[in-house]
């Protein structure tokens, strides 16, 4: 009998990464979006097209504000395994909508549980909570592991917080099937135009084809671990294969800053990149015609930043036998040529 998988948060990157994975496992797939008078499935419109998948992939419309569209799309679908991957996600906004950031991303998950404890599934439901690694925020270390204590520095991240403890507790206290996974930094060609691994590739396109002339940066020197989402994705259904519930940090091991990031992808799209000037001054010069193509802004600082982010994977190499595939070259030469065919359509 084939499994039944809810996902919240469908049309997101990872929505759609980890529909299509579910869909090649034999899963009958339904994906939960919000209402919007703006089209924004195209991350999954390919899954229609393809006559193998498309009779088992539905899509509901539902909002995790409102607790009785998720008690009735629960009661209805009756899925086998619920993966929360709908969220506020992007940090610095969080910070101007900081409400809506807790009320979703918190509160948010709370209805799912209390959803699956009220209809007497918890037995019969695994349920997988998407974590971050702002969670750690500011914690001390060389890495941070599923030991290393919270120190979130953003609504985004204090949200995700209680996201994870209210997971925990349900497990706890109701013996649910639930897992976190503490997800660091994971990109691909369909993340989001606003996140930074995006926005740089994007940027140093359209400046080499001349659609562009500069990309503005906030912090160059943020480290972050970054991985492919195609990745952990995998990592979130082998979470729940398991024989028990339970919590695991999913990175490379490996940091790089935004600067290194920048660097490489430049050298991928075919320029060498000089750097002049300190702080917010600092400047990326193209040094074939000496022509400065990357900016500091400080509209593109957080108010808080989150210095270094390093993940130890360990627990899940041990237990789930989950290894990270694609390097951030890797990564990086996936998401240029994905944006440099979409540049060759837009113009």
């Amino acid at each position: 009998m084939k499994k039944t998988a809810l996902i919240f948060g469908v049309t997101g990157q990872d929505g759609a990464y980890l529909s299509k994975f579910l869909l090649k496992k034999k899963y009958k797939v339904y994906g939960v979006k919000r209402r919007s008078s703006i089209i924004n499935t195209q991350r999954i419109d390919d899954i229609y097209k393809d006559i193998n998948y498309k009779s088992n992939f539905k899509i509901f419309y539902g909002d995790l504000t409102d607790a009785s569209s998720i008690l009735n799309l629960i009661k209805n679908v009756k899925p086998n395994e619920i993966y929360n991957l709908a969220a506020q996600s992007h940090v610095k906004v969080s910070f101007e909508v900081p409400e809506y950031s807790a009320e979703v991303n918190g509160l948010g998950t709370l209805r799912i549980l209390e959803a699956i404890r009220s209809l007497n599934l918890e037995k019969k439901i695994k349920f997988y909570q998407a974590g971050t690694s702002e969670m750690f925020g500011r914690t001390k270390g060389k890495f941070q592991n599923e030991k290393t204590p919270f120190h979130p520095v953003s609504p985004y991240g204090v949200s995700k917080c209680f996201a994870h403890w209210i997971t925990k507790n349900y497990r706890e206290a109701y013996g649910i099937f639930a897992c976190n996974g503490i997800l660091f930094n994971h990109e691909s060609p369909i993340r989001g135009e606003t996140f930074v691994t995006k926005k740089i590739i994007q940027a140093l396109v359209k400046i080499k084809k001349g659609n562009q002339k500069k990309l503005f940066l906030g912090n160059l020197y943020s480290k972050r671990d970054w991985g492919h989402a195609k990745d952990y994705v995998e990592a979130m259904w082998k979470m729940l294969q398991q024989n028990k519930p339970n919590d695991y940090v999913i990175g490379t091991g490996k940091t790089f800053t935004i600067k290194d990031f920048v660097n490489r992808a430049a050298k991928k799209i075919g320029f060498k990149l000089e750097w002049i000037g300190k702080g917010i001054n600092e400047k990326g010069v193209n040094t074939e015609n000496k022509k400065v193509i990357v900016e500091c802004r400080k509209r593109y600082f957080r108010p808080l930043e989150v210095d270094y982010l390093k993940g130890n994977a360990s627990k899940a190499k041990k237990l789930l036998k989950w290894y990270p595939k694609m390097t951030i070259d890797d990564l990086i030469e996936e998401m240029v040529m994905y944006e440099e065919e979409s540049n060759n359509d837009r113009y």
